[in-house]
């Protein structure tokens, strides 16, 4: 019956079905016909489990980021990072999409949300690269490419979700992922300068001089510096110990509301209730999914899916770093399916157990799960921000498709291999700050 609860669950993803009401059908299934004797399962053992699942203060902070993200969007509070980090490369060929590469990964940093920072920092972007003679096409996949690393440089909510679900630390999953953030930071500014290298439409701001760049740097700093004391306050507090994820979320949603008021006033009170209404809206889907698939994910244990999953991976090879490819495939193809909370909220409670027969770290697998969602992300045909990117920038999507595939290429795929098949770089930063293992 296992089989066919997938079935379900796969069929009702495609036809468009929204994913909680997909989870919970595929849950009902099970309940009236799973079972070692097919008499299906007492639905009052699995409502109480959801809500005590539900009941954790680490979810608190998932919506408090993504307020946050709202609150930086109306207050112009991105627009700020964005004009500090033009003046170290803003005049290099290709360094626009630096500027906007680098301005991502930032503004990611204290949101953790691919489409907030996309909306924000693309809104502010797309004009300037238009203007600079900037292919559309390159420009909305660029901008795509970049949005994810939120995904990446914490906190962000994919991993508080994977956290929650596998019961793992919050902080050491979000450790995880920094080193393959910065590499793929460093890998889109760099591919996004060779694809351009020949282009000569774009066109370059006149080179300043070493006086204009540190005039340029004392007039932007001085205005950045409530901006860029954000992700100093966001992450300074929580790697050093001295807030919780979910506080130091909560800082960031009292101090963004001033800043965007009363220093750069882009935000007014109108825009502080939508921006809270939009949040809320946002917020109430994920619980509802994230209560959905806590009750799948438990009947999923009781059918014994990851014992089914690893007999069937070791009837391919036993050797796990093979595995460890297969389980990096599946992902992929997940991701191309659906979008990255779906994702982890479905595969982890299926694969985390394979993880951990296997002898995998599950903090390692985090960053596994981290990369592997940013991809799916731009993956067709659900490429749910490669979508967005294109309508944001009015960009055909066959335009942006060959810039992407050169993007994941050339940028996703080493970091896949490097998460992948070198735990010990992925696991540094967690054992040398919290004394995870190995």
């Amino acid at each position: 019956m296992i089989y066919i609860a997938l079935l379900v669950l796969i069929v009702t993803l495609l036809l468009g079905v929204p994913v909680p009401v997909s989870f919970m059908a595929s849950s009902a299934w099970l309940i009236f016909f799973g079972g070692p004797d097919g008499m299906g399962y007492n639905p009052a053992q699995l409502l109480p489990h959801g809500y005590l699942q539900m009941s954790s203060v680490s979810l608190l902070a998932i919506a408090m980021f993504i307020i946050a993200g709202g609150l930086m969007e109306k207050g112009k509070i991105g627009e700020k990072l964005i004009d500090f980090v033009d003046v170290f490369c803003g005049n290099v060929k290709g360094g626009l999409g630096v500027v906007g590469t680098v301005s991502c990964a930032v503004f990611g940093s204290i949101t953790g949300a691919a489409c907030a920072t996309l909306s924000c920092i693309g809104s502010i972007m797309f004009p300037r690269y238009e203007k600079a003679g900037y292919p559309k096409g390159h420009t909305a996949a660029l901008m795509a490419n970049a949005s994810l690393l939120g995904l990446l440089i914490p906190p962000n909510a994919t991993l508080i979700i994977f956290a929650w679900i596998s019961g793992q630390s919050v902080l050491a999953c979000f450790l995880s992922t920094v080193s393959a953030g910065i590499l793929v930071t460093i890998l889109i500014s760099l591919t996004n300068i060779w694809l351009l290298r020949d282009n000569p439409s774009i066109l370059v701001a006149k080179k300043r001089t070493l006086a204009e760049k540190k005039a340029l740097f004392k007039e932007r700093g001085v205005l950045a510096i409530p901006a860029l004391f954000l992700p100093v306050i966001v992450l300074g507090t929580i790697y050093g110990g001295i807030m919780t994820p979910t506080e130091a979320s909560a800082l960031a949603v009292l101090y963004s509301i001033p800043v965007g008021m009363f220093v750069y006033k882009g935000l007014t009170l109108r825009g502080l209730c939508d921006c809270l209404v939009e949040s809320g809206v946002t917020t109430g889907v994920i619980m509802v999914m994230l209560y959905s698939v806590s009750m799948l994910s438990r009947l999923y244990i009781l059918e014994d899916l990851p014992g089914k999953v690893l007999h069937l991976f070791y009837s391919v090879s036993e050797n796990k770093w093979v595995i460890m490819g297969m389980i990096n495939i599946f992902l992929v193809i997940m991701g191309m399916l659906m979008d990255d909370i779906s994702v982890v909220t479905l595969t982890t409670p299926i694969l985390m157990p394979v993880i951990m027969q296997l002898g995998f770290s599950p903090i390692h697998y985090a960053a596994v799960v981290g990369v592997n969602t940013g991809l799916g992300c731009i993956t067709p045909p659900a490429a749910p921000v490669l979508y967005l990117s294109g309508r944001l920038s009015n960009t055909p999507i066959n335009e942006m498709m060959k810039p992407t595939l050169w993007f994941i290429a050339l940028c996703w795929l080493p970091a896949l291999i490097f998460v992948g098949y070198f735990p010990r770089l992925v696991l540094f930063l967690p054992h040398v700050i919290l004394g995870t293992a190995w």
